[in-house]
Order: C-alpha cells, then structure tokens, then sequence
C-alpha cells in the first residue's frame, strides 16, 4: 500500500536523511504535497518530487486523498499542525526537532488516542544499525546490561541570547533522545534519576554541561540493578573547530553481564568477550532514516492504534522534567511515572 503524505518542514535533516529516504522508498510513499514557512523552499522540494507546494498547512490536510503528514519542524507554528492532524483524522510522523514538554505531549497522547490515528515520533538513536546489531547481541551474546555510558558533544557557537535559548532547546532534544536510547537499550523503566549542571559562563540560566544518572533498581546494594550515566555538553566554542572533532568518545559504552560493547552512531559497532575484539561496519544495512519510515508505514497501515511510540517519549520527557527537579534538589527524585 502506497501512502500519501504530505511534509511540513523540512528541518535540519531535510538533504540529509528524509529526503534520500523518501526517494528511495517512492513505492511505499507518495509525497503529493510540502508546506514550508519560505515558500520558496516549499517549491524548490515539491519540484524534487513531483509534489504541490502549499501556502497553508490546513489547505494541505483538507485534501481527502492525503493519508498521513510528516512534520518534521516546529516553525513560528509550534505544535499546531499535530493538533490539526487530529482534527482532519491524518496519521502522524513528529520529527526530532519539534519541542514537546511533558504536559504537552500527555495532551497530545489524548488528542491522537480520541482521534484514533496512527502517531510516530522521531526517536532515530532507537534504528540506527548499530543499536538494533546491539540489542542482537545483548540477547545472544553479551548478556544484561549493568553499566552504560551515554555522552553527546554540542558545539556552543556563539554569545547571542538566542543562539543560547536556541542551544538550550537543542541540548533537551538531545536528552530526550538520551533518555529514551538508554530506556530502549535496558528495555527497562528506570526507578530513579539524580542529576548535576554547570552553569555556562554567559547565562546562569543555561548549561555547558549535565549529566544525568538513571537507575534500574539499587546499585548500591544489588549487583543485578543497572546503573545509565548520560551526558550532554556545549562546552567548546565554534572557532575552536578542531577541538570539537578530537578524540570524541563513543556515542554509548555499554558493560554487560558477559562483555563489553562501543557504540558510534549509526553504523559501526565494537564488541569484547571472552573471545577478543569483534568489530563490525554497518554500513549495508538500511539507513537510519528508512528504518524509520518503514515501521511508520508499518503503523499507518496495520489499522491498529499503538499508542507506545508517543508513551516512550511522555516517558523521557517526564524523565527530563525530574532531573530538573534533581538539579534544584541536588538530590536523587524517585520516579513516578504517570
């Protein structure tokens, strides 16, 4: 079954994961229409694919043919297109750069669950090809995870208050992220989360750096429980260009039950036993972004209503929320979780 979708947004990602994902899978999908703020930008991409360009996102939903919108930014629009998609009874694919606090997508949650259509947020770290190798092997080879390792490297660009608003926005994105990868690695909830900020030095109220520590269960007293540590750091300014790329650490260090394994996103993955040193490329598997748009497919056409995708996030967005609360509290905030 081919669907019909439309795009609002291109995003940052636009040339360099949807749009080859969308090229390659034009049996699957059919983009008869795009909605862009620039409008230009709009038709320079309806061109590339033979679509409609649209002045009006809600024009766009009103056609009856459509049957599902990727949004994949949040304009001077915010969230109101995901609301009018409920409306207008379109399934939904939420791009990673739409900001969605955590009483704002248990609002959403309802508003899809009453519209009854299928909903899917952009958790990309979740089908990278070394994260589905790596859940492979933690069910085969390496056993159940105990330590995991979770950092991330921004570059702080520039002074403006804006850029700094606009890098703060960017660092909870990408904690999100964390947070759920963790979650979705583990394939556990974690009971608890402490967690520690250092201001920057431009605004008090922004961060250089924060790390979390999530618990699965009392590391301290059982050997068993499961301890994630993630950080987020924009500590290195733009002109220090080289020192941003120099010795990055793994995206995920992940320390087994049976052995040891190294994640860099998306695609190469090395692993310790017993046996030595294994290391894989990824490379020939499907790209991050068709992964993605596979199980959306899978979501939209299969008729059944699964709510978990949108869960997951409420999930590590009250997670987020929390180790706010940590911060404030400097103290370890137990988890309960709606």
């Amino acid at each position: 079954m081919k669907l019909r979708i439309g795009v609002i947004g291109q995003g940052r990602d636009w040339q360099s994961r949807y749009l080859p994902a969308l090229r390659s899978m034009r049996e699957r999908f059919q983009v008869v229409g795009i909605y862009n703020s620039v409008h230009a930008l709009a038709e320079n991409s309806a061109r590339e694919l033979d679509a409609l360009p649209y002045a009006s996102f809600r024009e766009m939903m009103e056609n009856p043919s459509l049957d599902a919108v990727m949004v994949l930014e949040d304009d001077w629009y915010q969230l109101t297109p995901l609301l009018a998609a409920c409306d207008y009874g379109k399934a939904i694919f939420c791009g990673a750069e739409i900001d969605l606090s955590a009483s704002a997508a248990m609002d959403l949650k309802n508003r899809i669950q009453s519209a009854g259509i299928a909903f899917m947020t952009e958790l990309s770290r979740r089908f990278a090809p070394a994260t589905l190798r790596l859940k492979e092997l933690i069910a085969t080879r390496l056993g159940r995870p105990r330590l995991l390792f979770c950092h991330r490297r921004l570059t702080c660009e520039n002074k403006d208050i804006r850029h700094a608003r606009s890098l703060e926005a960017r660092s909870q994105r990408e904690l999100v992220e964390l947070i759920d990868w963790c979650n979705y690695i583990v394939g556990e909830t974690p009971e608890w989360v402490q967690a520690i900020r250092h201001a920057s030095r431009d605004s008090v109220a922004t961060a250089d750096y924060q790390i979390f520590s999530l618990g699965f269960g009392s590391p301290e007293q059982d050997s068993k429980a499961i301890l994630a540590q993630i950080s987020c750091g924009a500590y290195i300014p733009e002109v220090w260009h080289e020192a941003i790329t120099y010795r990055p650490p793994a995206a995920i260090q992940v320390c087994c039950e049976k052995g040891l394994a190294f994640v860099d996103l998306p695609s190469t993955l090395v692993w310790f036993d017993d046996a030595g040193r294994h290391q894989e490329a990824l490379d020939t598997e499907l790209s991050v972004g068709q992964q993605m748009f596979s199980q959306f497919h899978r979501a939209v056409t299969s008729l059944v209503c699964n709510s978990s995708d949108l869960e997951d996030a409420c999930t590590a967005l009250a997670i987020l929320d929390l180790a706010k609360k940590s911060m404030g509290a400097q103290a370890r905030i137990p988890l309960q979780l709606p």
